[in-house]
């Protein structure tokens, strides 16, 4: 696979796999951790343990696999398929009681559970590391996510990462009109809709349309009606992607289904804001119905006459990862399927290597300062209003 500034710099930021599968158990039960910890080294995976997921807040997005305690009350936000609940057999009833609360597939009474738990972590590690999910969403209507999210996939694949763009949006009509004439043979989110249980992460990527050397899972670009998917299926679905792809971009529709469906299953966040006070404002509404994950801002088009991109992002309340200029090929580009041979373009090439290098920790959604943003809103208007005098 091919290295250059935008792979290096996605690398450095964390947002391509690292060599090397990680484990977690989460549990207050020593003992039982110490039985986790002897399954994993017969299975060659490293290890980490800890008491609770406060103590080590970003374990729980960097392991490939959790394994939890039936004292774990309740999981961080983020949703995750790669799960298993660890516990006695004379805590049986307690463990699928708290599985089924928790919404965990798997459940391991140890010490009698120790082989299939080697097997699994044996499997789970020899499909490799996992990569990253990156939410592209709009912060009002019409912002621009799709065409974001769309040239930013195409960007970063030419520069050698292995890159799958998903439609999120089932009501949208299908992106891939917009990204492809003929996207071609493969599956689309419809077939995807009765799956259940772990996916073989090789053959979903071999059996999704490509666009270039970009994977594409979309809607179909048809007038019928769009099944909806469980978010079960919608979860292994990307579990599996995050195998089989380096990084995954999912442009997200900012209904509620939506955001539940692919929002809280994104590693990291972009909200795209058009130029506009009142298009930020809308955005940082957005961002309180977001979870607590990094969110950057992606200022989209000329901005309004006395205000700057780093104002609007901070009015927002998240930092700013970059700016796009108005692409007048980008509307007719997309009504003839032909999108994503815009990301050769340098703006959009400099705009994935911000994307990929500049988003960082960030503020967590939903933590906006609303006196410091009203007083800012406030400020910016009057910057305004002098400067159209």
């Amino acid at each position: 696979m091919t290295r250059n500034g935008l792979s290096s710099a996605a690398e450095e930021r964390g947002w391509l796999p690292e060599a090397g599968s990680v484990v977690c158990c989460v549990s207050a039960d020593d003992a039982l951790r110490e039985e986790c910890a002897r399954v994993a080294a017969v299975a060659g995976v490293e290890f980490e343990g800890v008491r609770s997921a406060d103590d080590a807040p970003g374990l729980w997005y960097r392991a490939d696999l959790v394994l939890l305690g039936p004292d774990v009350a309740e999981l961080p936000p983020q949703r995750r398929s790669s799960s298993v609940l660890v516990g006695r057999p004379a805590q049986r009833r307690e463990l699928w009681q708290r599985a089924a609360s928790l919404g965990i597939d798997h459940v391991a009474e140890l010490p009698e559970a120790a082989d299939w738990l080697v097997e699994f972590l044996s499997r789970r590690s020899g499909e490799g590391p996992a990569g990253s999910v990156l939410g592209v969403l709009g912060g009002c209507g019409g912002a621009g996510a799709s065409t974001t999210a769309s040239l930013v996939s195409g960007a970063v694949a030419l520069a050698g990462t292995e890159t799958l763009l998903v439609d999120g949006d089932r009501l949208a009509g299908g992106l891939e009109a917009a990204v492809a004439a003929d996207p071609g043979e493969g599956l689309r989110w419809p077939d995807l809709a009765s799956a259940s249980g772990a996916i073989n992460p090789r053959q979903l990527a071999d059996s999704l349309p490509r666009v270039g050397d970009v994977g594409l899972l979309s809607w179909p670009a048809a007038p019928g009606r769009a099944v909806q998917v469980p978010p079960s299926a919608i979860a292994e679905v990307l579990e599996a992607a995050r195998t089989a792809f380096d990084l995954v971009v999912v442009d997200i529709g900012r209904g509620r289904e939506g955001l539940e469906d692919f929002a809280w299953t994104s590693d990291r966040l972009l909200v795209v804001v058009p130029g506009t006070l009142s298009g930020a404002l809308s955005a940082a509404q957005l961002l309180h119905e977001l979870p607590p994950v990094a969110v950057g801002a992606v200022v989209r088009g000329r901005t309004a006459e006395g205000v700057d991109a780093e104002q609007l992002a901070e009015l927002v309340g998240c930092p700013l990862v970059g700016q796009i200029p108005h692409l007048r090929r980008a509307a007719p580009a997309a009504d003839a399927g032909r999108l994503m041979e815009l990301a050769r373009l340098r703006p959009v090439r400099s705009l994935a290597r911000a994307v990929l290098d500049g988003l960082p920790d960030g503020r967590p959604a939903g933590q906006v300062d609303d006196d410091a943003a009203l007083a800012l809103g406030a400020r910016l208007v009057q910057r305004g209003r002098r400067a159209a005098r």
